[in-house]
């Protein structure tokens, strides 16, 4: 029997280099501890070239490779805390299921990462050039589970074998696979390599049916709408809520307080969600307080 995650929340922080973000799982996935928040130090963009990296959060549809004059992504909001930093404050909260997704390999990337595995073990994942070699290492380091793209990508076509691969390697359950989607022709394609190349797969029951024999859990960003906090993607959390056969999070637009419960809606209380520059901890309007404070709500309604 498919597991069937409820709407639920999180908060999401980014930095030049690595993302962590914090999951809001669902209160009755028996195999689960629940988080409440999505935070995350943006791994799909340009390496800081300061000598540590800043938290930030970035407008996701910019994310792209540095260009030679060097800019970036779009910043709505920069931090001076560190990945640990923001890594403890969720543990003090009890919140577990956070990503970590470097870019690249460079060691600043590497460094921040692994700061924030070593200051909260087990309640992270992380991503960013993962691949079969190296994906059980940072297991090791104390990562929850991987999180993938662009490794299982190649031509534009999913590639089945390195998939099959990372599982015999760190096993279903420590894998999760990052299916973040543009629009193209009316349909949700798959993108990847910093969210600017469309592969040919697109997002529907078939395709994810499939894939969920190979991961613990989705991770699906509406990168039309991410950081741009213009409001959520409703069709696509519901294609979410309606064929996902497992755990799934959805991240993308959310502003406001109402948008925490259209996707609960929308997603027929199967898909979890990111709040990430809309929090008032990231430069945004949204009260960090009230985001909890709603989750817990959800939590007790569970019980």
């Amino acid at each position: 029997m498919h597991q069937q995650p409820c709407g639920c929340d999180s908060v999401r922080i980014e930095n030049d280099g690595i993302m962590l973000r914090w999951l809001v799982e669902s209160p009755n996935r028996a195999s689960k501890k629940i988080p409440i928040a999505h935070v995350s130090m943006e791994a799909e963009e340009k390496l800081d070239k300061e000598p540590r990296g800043k938290v930030k959060q970035i407008v996701g549809s910019t994310i792209r490779d540095l260009k030679e004059d060097g800019s970036g992504p779009v910043t709505n909001f920069e931090s001076d805390k560190s990945a640990a930093e923001f890594a403890n404050l969720y543990k003090e909260d009890g919140l577990t299921g956070g990503h970590v997704i470097m870019i690249g390999a460079d060691p600043l990337s590497n460094s921040a990462a692994m700061e924030a595995l070593h200051a909260y073990p087990g309640g992270l994942q992380i991503g960013g050039g993962i691949n079969s070699d190296n994906s059980l290492s940072y297991i090791e380091e104390g990562a929850s589970h991987v999180i993938v793209t662009s490794y299982v990508f190649k031509n534009g076509q999913m590639d089945l074998e390195r998939l099959k691969d990372l599982v015999r390697v760190v096993g279903k359950q420590r894998l999760v696979l990052d299916l973040s989607c543009r629009k193209k022709e009316g349909k949700y394609a798959i993108v990847t390599d910093r969210w600017q190349k469309f592969t040919d797969v697109y997002l529907d029951g078939k395709v994810l049916d499939f894939l969920a024999n190979y991961a613990d859990e989705f991770l699906v960003h509406g990168v039309d709408v991410e950081g741009k906090k213009l409001g959520i993607d409703e069709e696509l959390v519901a294609l979410l809520g309606k064929h996902s056969p497992i755990p799934v999070t959805y991240a993308g637009g959310v502003t406001v307080m109402a948008d925490l419960e259209r996707i609960k809606v929308a997603g027929m209380g199967r898909v979890d969600v990111t709040v990430g520059s809309a929090l008032d901890i990231f430069g945004g309007n949204l009260a960090y307080k009230d985001v909890v404070a709603w989750h817990s709500q959800q939590e007790a309604l569970t019980v």
